[in-house]
């Protein structure tokens, strides 16, 4: 279900892995996701086709990017809260005391 309030709304799985290969490779990719299409002859395309009819694989690479778009969001809270800058837009807001 697409929802606005799911992290990964709006983001395309071509994106998903482009930008996941583009930072990890296809080695890690691979040894994360043990799957054919990562490990030989790695290609976008091959993977699009195969995590498009395979939905536990879709769904762990899915799960990785969503993990890091949280990671990045909260790193960019704590620099600015750091640095005393309000915090970024995508950031989660701090419940007040």
């Amino acid at each position: 279900m697409n929802h606005p309030r799911d992290p990964l709304h709006g983001i395309t799985l071509e994106t998903i892995v482009t930008q996941i290969q583009a930072q990890y490779g296809w080695q890690e990719m691979a040894d994360r996701i043990p799957v054919r299409c990562f490990q030989f002859d790695p290609s976008i395309k091959s993977s699009l086709t195969f995590l498009r009819k395979t939905p536990w694989a879709r769904k762990r690479i899915e799960a990785w990017f969503a993990d890091e778009l949280y990671f990045k969001a909260q790193a960019a809270a704590q620099r600015a809260n750091e640095s005393g800058d309000p915090p970024a837009a995508d950031s989660e807001p701090k419940p007040e005391a």
